[in-house]
């Protein structure tokens, strides 16, 4: 008995995970399309309806209505294909080539996307019965079904918001960005080989892979929050997600470049030589440091969202700001002091210099909030833009 309040927290955690949810709808929704196309169909097993139920119901609402659409056009262009072959011609090898060769030009006709292979599978299925015109009717109607009850089922079960999956990426790749920024720290202050520093380097270059992921995640969030009515403010939902990602996109290129100075830096030493003298390997390190904990405040700040620490975030982020640009001040006259009396790599250490305002330019709040109202703008300006269209439309039709 003492363990069913673990047990039920984690029942209430899976009905709250996206995973989860999406299962359900899917199975209920193809379940249901079978019944209902058992009553309507005349076929003994008509498994196209959860067929199509299964694939339309997608991730998000926006996804469904758009995959719903183009799944039924696929299927409606493979059937006709095979009625008008099935008049002509019968199954034969050279049939069948010619049936796929136009079911595959049809289908890019049509603009189904995704869906052109099926306008093949459906005419293969259809042509390899003996009942031609029965079938290819009931085989309609089980998709038109299977995608009726898709639609239904997610404009009366909503679908899950994917915001806090994409938060999770966000906060994920910065806390990577970070480590690395720590990393880096503890090699300045001793004697790096070549191969560590270059081994930061290859890290700070798998960022890119981490990004692409984040990237997929965040447009599948940024499809849940479309013709959702479950979310009120799904655009500034969506931008605040984006910008983010763009600006910590922005850091990760900055942060190869700096990894590739200390990657230089470590070559043009000798093996006893420290890579920066004392005082400036310290002013190194304080600045790092402070960059890598203004990353992660700014990943909070971003996915706050979904959270009740938006104002915190935003004060903490402020405030390492302000540190690091201390930081950045100070190792700036070191460097001077250096580079007057040792300039063989003054190329190196301002390219550090020059990194580290890229990142505090990018992470500054000013900069969000002007980022985010431009986007604003500009989706205000597309959306007026559209109407106006539209309007137009409507006149020239009336007239």
């Amino acid at each position: 008995m003492s363990d069913l309040p673990a047990v039920l927290q984690k029942v209430l955690r899976g009905r709250r995970n996206p995973v989860v949810v999406q299962s359900v709808r899917s199975t209920g929704a193809a379940v249901v399309s079978y019944v209902v196309a058992l009553l309507l169909s005349d076929e003994p097993a008509p498994l196209t309806a959860p067929l199509t139920a299964l694939l339309v119901v997608q991730v998000t609402l926006y996804a469904t209505l758009t995959t719903g659409v183009r799944r039924v056009n696929s299927v409606v262009a493979g059937v006709l294909i095979a009625v008008g072959f099935s008049a002509l011609v019968g199954l034969t090898w050279w049939s069948l080539g010619l049936i796929i060769l136009a079911s595959l030009v049809v289908g890019h006709l049509v603009r189904v996307d995704e869906f052109v292979p099926e306008v093949a599978i459906s005419a293969m299925l259809v042509l390899g019965v003996t009942r031609v015109g029965a079938t290819a009717w009931d085989r309609v109607l089980e998709t038109l079904i299977g995608a009726v009850v898709g639609l239904l089922f997610n404009l009366l079960v909503a679908p899950p918001v994917w915001v806090e999956p994409a938060s999770r990426a966000i906060d994920d790749l910065a806390s990577r960005m970070a480590a690395l920024m720590t990393g880096m720290v503890d090699e300045v202050s001793g004697r790096p080989s070549v191969a560590e520093a270059a081994s930061r380097l290859h890290e700070a270059r798998a960022l890119d892979n981490d990004i692409a992921g984040v990237d997929a995640a965040l447009r599948q969030a940024e499809d849940s929050l479309r013709m959702n009515p479950r979310v009120r403010e799904g655009l500034m939902f969506r931008l605040v997600l984006r910008t983010g990602l763009d600006t910590l996109e922005i850091c990760a290129v900055v942060l190869r470049v700096s990894a590739r100075a200390l990657t230089d830096l470590a070559k043009a030493r000798t093996e006893e030589e420290p890579l920066f003298a004392p005082p400036v390997a310290r002013a190194v390190q304080e600045l790092f440091g402070h960059l890598a904990l203004a990353v992660h405040s700014f990943s909070r700040l971003v996915t706050a969202q979904v959270s009740t620490n938006a104002e915190e975030m935003e004060q903490r982020l402020t405030a390492e700001l302000r540190m690091a640009r201390r930081s950045r001040d100070l190792l700036a006259g070191l460097l001077l002091d250096q580079v007057r009396g040792a300039p063989a790599h003054w190329q190196l250490h301002g390219a550090l210099l020059a990194d580290a305002d890229r990142v505090l330019d990018e992470l500054d709040v000013d900069r969000r909030s002007q980022r985010l109202l431009e986007e604003l703008d500009r989706h205000s300006r597309l959306r007026y833009e559209r109407r106006h269209r539209l309007r137009n439309a409507a006149r020239r039709v009336r007239g």
